[in-house]
């Protein structure tokens, strides 16, 4: 975009710079052929192609300037492709190693789900039934191992006589804190 402007700039600046030199050269031409004979007429042409010159001389400053810039941009466009083309390769590298990561976990789901399903035969359909209403509303942790009296989901220490109760409990034991099933 910044380059597009930059030669649209250029092209009139050429233009002007063009227009200029074919002006300073009609002039030029008039003085010399001997078509002007008064010098005062004389002297204010010489004092137009010296401002002629002069503001050739500026755009031509400024048509330099211009391509300079344009350089650099060009040669920061270069760059910037090249960032560009190394960034969009470590983007599909990291597409590629997802979508790989993805694979796995869709096969260790899978396995998992199996295994799953084959433990969960054995198991009480109404233990089975609780154990999933809480997984669902205990967001994935229905059951929660039992260690030093403290609950490994909710990280809560059962007191005293909740954890006696637990020990004693011929059913299913559950937390008094958040109410998970406790695997002691």
């Amino acid at each position: 975009m910044k380059l597009d402007e930059l030669g649209r700039d250029q092209m009139r600046f050429e233009h002007e710079i063009d227009s200029m030199t074919q002006k300073e050269h009609a002039e030029q031409t008039r003085m010399y052929d001997g078509s002007i004979v008064n010098a005062k007429e004389l002297e204010a042409l010489q004092h137009e192609i010296a401002s002629i010159r002069k503001r050739r001389s500026d755009r031509e400053d400024e048509l330099l300037a211009l391509l300079e810039m344009r350089e650099q941009l060009e040669a920061d466009a270069v760059v910037a492709e090249g960032d560009t083309a190394e960034m969009r390769t470590k983007a599909d590298d990291a597409a590629h190693a997802a979508a790989a990561e993805l694979a796995s976990v869709d096969a260790e789901l899978e396995r998992t789900t199996t295994d799953r399903d084959a433990i969960a035969s054995d198991i009480d359909a109404d233990v089975l039934e609780l154990y999933d209403d809480l997984r669902r509303l205990k967001k994935g942790v229905g059951a929660a191992a039992l260690v030093d009296g403290v609950c490994q989901a909710c990280h809560e220490q059962l007191s005293a006589v909740e954890l006696d109760k637990v020990k004693r409990a011929d059913g299913i034991r559950r937390c008094e804190h958040c109410r998970r099933i406790l695997v002691v």
